[in-house]
């Protein structure tokens, strides 16, 4: 049991969560809002969460932005979330840096606009030396690209004479996806009543607990997330081991 931790620890322990954010167009439609009202609304919670697990002392949090199967959405709405982002990026940049947050982006955000791009290159290299704790935004991401590429690398390490196809560890796979600076993953939460992981850190949370709350993510705030981490330090975490 972790529970304990809680009573000085408000992480219980945790270094590493990710959240899977879903709901804002359902939470836009429940109040007969646009769906990208719903988005922006989702924004602010983001900014929320974010400052919340800062001043709780966690280490890192992963966030599912926008994954690699999203380009199907209706081109209007890609347009919306990809405007939101270049907003975010502006406006939070300050912030990141007078807390200590350092900005880490995780999938082939690359593939994104030019603009975008040089402006997640400069909040990376703008937040670089920040210790506190290390957001990990994951933008045209899916877990098993990122296994695929993991993969290649190490096929290419084998190809080149570094490394025996014999002598392939999990960890030679683990140094190759794009966490490798990130702690194991502690926690999983997704929001919104969906009871899946949609490709999302799959390899990563092999052993990480999940927690799934009906909450639409507009909505989950402090107290939301403080019950996801008392869930978390309640559990007995066993790693296969027994």
């Amino acid at each position: 049991m972790q529970g304990a931790a809680g009573k000085s620890d408000p992480t219980y322990g945790a270094r590493h969560i990710a959240i899977i954010m879903d709901g804002n167009g359902r939470w836009a439609k429940r109040k007969h809002l646009p769906r990208a009202l719903g988005h922006k609304k989702g924004v602010e919670a983001v900014r929320n969460i974010v400052r919340v697990a800062g001043e709780m002392g966690m280490e890192a949090m992963t966030l599912y932005a926008f994954s690699s199967e999203n380009w199907s959405r209706p081109e209007e709405e890609i347009s919306d979330l990809m405007g939101l982002l270049r907003q975010y990026i502006q406006s939070d940049i300050d912030e990141f840096v007078k807390n200590g947050v350092r900005l880490k982006v995780i999938g082939n955000y690359r593939a994104l606009d030019s603009d975008i791009v040089t402006m997640i290159d400069n909040a990376i290299r703008k937040t670089a030396g920040n210790d506190k704790m290390t957001l990990a935004v994951a933008l045209n991401y899916g877990a098993q690209d990122e296994m695929r590429r993991a993969v290649q690398h190490v096929a290419s390490r084998v190809k080149q004479g570094e490394l025996e196809p014999e002598a392939i560890g999990l960890e030679h796979i683990a140094g190759a996806l794009d966490t490798v600076d990130l702690p194991p993953l502690d926690l999983l939460i997704r929001t919104s009543g969906e009871l899946r992981l949609s490709n999302f850190l799959l390899w990563q949370a092999a052993y990480s607990e999940l927690y799934f709350t009906d909450t639409l993510w507009p909505d989950f705030d402090k107290a939301e997330l403080e019950k996801a981490l008392q869930s978390f330090g309640e559990r007995e975490r066993r790693f296969g081991g027994r």
